[in-house]
């Protein structure tokens, strides 16, 4: 079980519960399940493979079931979970990253869409002078840009000097049943790529000199990863499919209510001010 491939804490948790450092609770926001993962030491670290820090994992079961007025609800929860752990004030600047042309990697791109996108007014205009200033990009991917993600946000950060960095992502499960149904809040940074192990440069405090927050969604998990998490103990010593990833049919639409909650869910723990209709009539 050493080579499972995992983006989310609670996961990782999952495989490692004996780990001293580690403490984790269940909440309940909005009426979504939250499963907060508390990482304390560098050793508990180590053995999960992500940095020391809080991640917190909420289960959209009620979205995916087009249930009324799921998708207000799935914003204030997504909202309320991530304004903690926002800077009291400052620029902010949301990134998107992933490839457009892949509709899995689509999630980072789709939100920045769905981002109200405010520092252009709060300078220049007064009636807009109550907002918090939000700056957005998508920065594409190394194959299509020649420029690593990494580098072009840090220049960014070194020109505007927004107060934090908020990176929204897709990333890797272990289990099919969480693929696109959840979302993973962090304030640990991230690493693009590395979901589907092909690590680049990341975003982290150390690297930008800011807080950066991640908000993540699984929509793949690999061929092997999937066939170990299913058969157990029973799967075979050499395990096939590590190039294979899987996503479920339906990714497409559930990529674009899971893009535009994040969107929505940004805007609204900035600028809390701001109602969900209120965005509604912002944004769209």
């Amino acid at each position: 079980m050493a080579d499972i491939r995992t983006d989310l804490a609670l996961e990782a948790h999952e495989l490692h519960r004996e780990v001293e450092g580690v403490d984790s609770r269940e909440e309940t926001c909005n009426g979504y399940p939250a499963h907060v993962v508390q990482v304390h030491t560098p050793q508990a670290a180590q053995t999960l493979g992500k940095p020391v820090g809080t991640y917190v994992t909420v289960e959209l079961d009620g979205l995916l079931r087009r249930e009324e007025a799921g998708f207000s609800r799935a914003v204030e929860a997504i909202a309320g979970l991530l304004t903690p752990m926002l800077p009291p004030k400052g620029l902010a600047l949301v990134v998107g990253l992933g490839n457009r042309a892949m509709t899995p990697d689509l999630v980072g791109p789709r939100a920045v869409d769905f981002t109200l996108v405010t520092r252009h007014l709060v300078e220049a205009l007064p009636q807009f002078s109550h907002l918090r200033p939000v700056a957005a990009l998508a920065p594409g991917v190394l194959g299509t840009t020649g420029v690593e993600s990494g580098t072009v946000v840090q220049a960014l950060v070194e020109q505007l000097e927004p107060s934090c960095v908020l990176a929204v992502d897709a990333l890797a499960s272990r289990s099919v049943h969480r693929l696109c149904r959840t979302v993973q809040l962090s304030d640990t940074g991230i690493v693009p790529g590395s979901g589907v192990g092909n690590h680049r440069q990341g975003l982290t405090e150390e690297s930008l000199g800011i807080p950066v927050l991640s908000l993540g969604v699984p929509t793949v998990v690999d061929g092997a990863t999937l066939i170990e998490d299913l058969l157990g103990e029973n799967a075979p010593a050499d395990v096939p499919g590590r190039e294979l990833f899987v996503t479920p049919r339906e990714v497409d639409s559930r990529v674009a209510d899971l893009s535009r909650v994040l969107g929505y869910a940004i805007s609204r723990a900035l600028n809390p001010s701001l109602s969900v209709e209120e965005l509604n009539m912002l944004i769209e």
